[in-house]
């Protein structure tokens, strides 16, 4: 159980890890369930009778592999995330250790940053490209 060192209150009880434990579980099968789903709809997309129809298929495969890359993406995030409940550090802070707060868990489960270093990398990812246009 981790402890907030600031006021001494606990900050993750292990029922609230359990709970975002099950929610990031629950997410990563319905990911995988929707990738299935799509793979079979895919499947059925076999005949291509006219150039309009070709492109449109391949169109909705372009989509459909953006999608599925995104999905695999953000299954290793929950894959990290879970790794980091069974390690002890889920819910702080990867750059100040601070705790990320269980509003912000609630919303993005696998959340790596505060709200604070969230915006400070993308203030600075910000200016880098903006740096870049400008060079």
């Amino acid at each position: 159980m981790a402890v907030n060192e600031k006021d001494n209150e606990h900050y993750l009880t292990d029922e609230q890890l359990e709970y975002f434990r099950g929610k990031l579980l629950n997410w990563k099968m319905e990911l995988l369930r929707e990738a299935g789903e799509a793979r079979a709809m895919f499947v059925e997309m076999v005949a291509e009778p006219d150039v309009i129809d070709s492109a449109c298929n391949t169109m909705i495969q372009t989509v459909d592999l953006r999608t599925k890359d995104r999905a695999r993406k953000l299954i290793h995030k929950i894959d990290d995330a879970i790794s980091r409940i069974d390690s002890g550090i889920y819910g702080y802070c990867e750059e100040t250790g601070n705790p990320i707060g269980l509003k912000r868990l609630e919303a993005r489960p696998v959340a790596t940053l505060c709200i604070e270093a969230q915006e400070r990398r993308e203030k600075m990812e910000k200016d880098y490209r903006e740096d870049a246009l400008d060079g």
